[in-house]
């Protein structure tokens, strides 16, 4: 029987470029991890110690592949299953040289399980994710109680979960999920920034910003 009880996904048809599709084919050994039930050895995949962020469902990758440039210090690894989006993050990640950054093409959820071992992330970021707005859905939605505890898991004491949607029913949806997780403190409106970066804007949220929702950006910072 399969333990996973939510995607991180939904698989949704989309065009890829010959661009795209080159760049799967010629950049996947150099930036591309495949999927396998072993625990990564992080400092021997980036040869190197330093902080790790995970994005799980990075889109086409212009958020993640901008903050591994402006970030060299930080190694980041992204989880993504539409495949134009991974070609076209493996094209800017080949054009800035960014070698600290890595990309896998399978399911986030069996990637955290499977793959990363407890107390080792420094910060695991989830952008726009699919709101399933539809009440027969909210079953589908990524954010559920069984995530919460996984991706907390995954953390190191003092290590940050940080989400953004433009969807107000699945903030508070969030908030409500992650505040009763006992691993996890939220950072309150009134706290100093923590973020190492200013976030720029993804594709999603400046589509939602066009449609006149409002952003939520929520932080949470793993207990010891």
């Amino acid at each position: 029987m399969d333990r996973r009880s939510v995607r991180s996904f939904v698989m949704r048809a989309g065009r890829i470029t010959d661009a795209q599709r080159r760049a799967l084919a010629e950049l996947w050994p150099r930036f591309g991890l495949s999927y396998g039930p072993q625990v990564l050895d992080l400092t021997a995949l980036y040869g190197r110690e330093a902080p790790c962020t995970l994005e799980i469902g990075f889109g086409n990758g212009e958020h993640l592949a901008a903050r591994a440039q402006a970030e060299p210090g930080r190694n980041f690894l992204g989880v993504e299953v539409h495949r134009p989006g991974i070609g076209h993050l493996l094209m800017a990640a080949a054009a800035a040289g960014l070698d600290n950054l890595r990309a896998i093409d399978h399911d986030a959820v069996e990637v955290l399980r499977d793959q990363i071992a407890p107390d080792t992330l420094d910060e695991i970021q989830i952008l726009f994710p699919d709101p399933w707005p539809k009440t027969r859905h909210h079953k589908r939605r990524l954010i559920q109680p069984e995530f919460a505890a996984l991706a907390a898991s995954r953390l190191r004491t003092g290590g940050w979960l940080r989400l953004a949607t433009d969807w107000a029913p699945y903030a508070e949806h969030m908030r409500l999920v992650l505040d009763a997780c006992p691993l996890l403190a939220r950072q309150h409106a009134d706290a100093p920034p923590v973020a190492p970066a200013a976030r720029a804007a993804t594709r999603f949220e400046q589509r939602g910003l066009r449609l006149g929702h409002e952003v939520a950006d929520l932080a949470y910072q793993r207990r010891p």
